[in-house]
């Protein structure tokens, strides 16, 4: 399915190590024809690490994007009212975010993106990053499994050895997990064996 003309927000939060990752799935979606409007948490957009300055980040999903980060909640609320996006990805999205979001609380830019957004009973993808998804933020993933509007991409135990509670999203998946979204069905299986 070709993604041209499909307008997607993309959102980032603040699960550093997979930005890159991030970076080529955005790229990806553009290269399949979609407008794709980059978000970004207040952590996202702020913090610099060793995967990468916060200048450097904010300038690289701009770059692949061709357009500005929505990276306030003022800028963030319209999404809905003015029906900005066809689809919403959030990519990387951390333990925190997905614990704001089953709650219903909406103080970061990609929470309100999200909350303004299902407004319009529009799909939200969601690709976790987190290391405690098989811990505490279990029952939040749980939780918007089944809510309605939610898909995950694709996940797995990223090393069971070393942090056996950490999963991570396929994030070459993330467009086919857009096209089924988009047509209201959840890409299977869910849970998968190691990428």
């Amino acid at each position: 399915m070709s993604l041209e003309g499909i307008k997607v927000g993309f959102g980032m939060t603040g699960s550093f190590c997979t930005f890159e990752k991030a970076f080529k799935a955005a790229e990806s979606l553009v290269e399949a024809g979609a407008e794709v409007s980059p978000v970004m948490s207040f952590n996202a957009w702020g913090i610099s690490t060793r995967f990468g300055t916060a200048e450097e980040n904010r300038r690289k999903i701009e770059e692949i994007c061709g357009r500005k980060i929505i990276a306030s909640i003022e800028e963030a609320e319209p999404i809905g009212p003015k029906k900005l996006f066809d689809i919403l990805v959030v990519a990387p999205c951390t333990a925190n975010t997905l614990a704001k979001l089953a709650l219903g609380i909406s103080d970061t830019p990609i929470t309100m993106a999200v909350k303004s957004h299902l407004r319009n009973g529009r799909p939200v993808v969601l690709a976790i990053s987190t290391n405690d998804a098989l811990a505490g933020c279990a029952k939040n993933i749980g939780a918007l499994q089944n809510y309605r509007n939610y898909y995950f991409v694709p996940y797995c135990q990223d090393n069971f050895t070393a942090k056996p509670n950490s999963v991570v999203a396929d994030f070459t998946r993330i467009n086919e997990t857009v096209e089924a979204a988009l047509k209201g069905e959840q890409l299977q299986p869910v849970i998968t064996a190691k990428q």
